[in-house]
């Protein structure tokens, strides 16, 4: 056991004891860390406010054989401006719970952790993006391996005819490769999510009202199918 320095994203927190809050942040390096803060939930705690959702933190950790703990924290990022405003709050929240989802503890993750940074970035420096979401569960599935076929067939990889999705079969399915329960999308559609994966987080194209809400529900249950779970913080805007 001795002292190590880390960095991470604060995913989540809850209580431990009468004092203390397990603390769950994403690493670059080591993936998802459970810590504890000793003291943090007394009113002097001298670390509690840097341990908040979405905080990018600079830590000191002392191993333990379970679960390491806090002994020093420094903010690097707060992304104050966020926090101020209940949409990018439940755009933050999702971003947050799909990077909870799909890291695993001892394995770096490096991809993971800058596309959550970039989101949070994002959100903090311009706001919502009608497609930021969507192009976060884009570049999520991306990061796991399960990336949607969205400008070839899934089935037999022809480009022309995409006019059914299937998230069982991985994607954007031609006629000839349509299986049972694939469903037929919107003339248009596959393009439109095609240019929403591919853009930058940052510098997403014009917004085209005609299919935003339906490009989000394809990424969201694609990406719910993959991980077998509901996406919490979605059901929130849809709500």
């Amino acid at each position: 056991m001795a002292l190590r320095h880390d960095q991470g994203i604060v995913l989540r927190g809850y209580p431990f004891g009468e004092a203390d809050r397990v603390v769950v942040l994403l690493s670059p390096n080591h993936g998802k860390l459970r810590t504890v803060a000793k003291g943090v939930r007394k009113t002097k705690s001298r670390f509690g406010g840097r341990l908040e959702p979405f905080s990018h933190v600079d830590l000191v950790l002392y191993e333990g054989r379970n679960l390491d703990t806090i002994t020093q924290v420094s903010m690097i990022e707060p992304f104050h401006r966020l926090r101020g405003d209940l949409e990018r709050v439940i755009a933050a929240a999702t971003m947050v719970e799909v990077a909870d989802a799909v890291a695993t503890e001892n394995e770096a993750s490096v991809r993971l952790f800058l596309l959550l940074h970039r989101g949070l970035r994002t959100l903090d420096r311009t706001g919502v993006h009608a497609d930021l979401v969507t192009s976060y569960l884009l570049k999520a599935a991306a990061v796991v391996g399960v990336a949607p076929a969205l400008e070839s067939c899934a089935g037999c990889g022809r480009s022309d005819g995409l006019d059914r999705f299937s998230f069982e079969a991985g994607g954007a399915l031609c006629e000839r490769c349509r299986t049972p329960g694939a469903y037929a999308l919107r003339d248009g559609l596959t393009g439109y999510l095609a240019g929403v994966a591919a853009a930058e987080l940052d510098a997403l194209p014009a917004a085209d009202d005609a299919f935003t809400g339906e490009a989000m529900g394809v990424a969201r249950r694609f990406l719910e199918f993959h991980l077998e779970r509901r996406l919490e913080s979605l059901a929130v805007i849809d709500g």
